[in-house]
């Protein structure tokens, strides 16, 4: 059973890992934008954002408890 101050941790964590995922983005971005890409900086940065995604995916369907129908 989850504690009260569980969502908390959880919505606090999220936000975190969504900013970090935004602030990815942003630099993926700019660095296809550049005339020279570092083809190898940014699948980096790719699998980077991928793995923000998974934790952000997991740590979502964690806040929910798995309901037995």
């Amino acid at each position: 059973m989850r504690k009260p101050g569980d969502h908390n941790e959880i919505d606090t964590r999220l936000a975190s890992l969504r900013a970090a995922h935004r602030a990815l983005d942003c630099r993926i971005g700019q660095l296809t934008d550049e005339s020279f890409v570092d083809q190898v900086a940014l699948q980096r940065l790719k699998k980077q954002k991928l793995i923000l995604k998974d934790r952000i995916s997991q740590l979502e369907s964690d806040r929910y408890p798995d309901i037995i129908a």
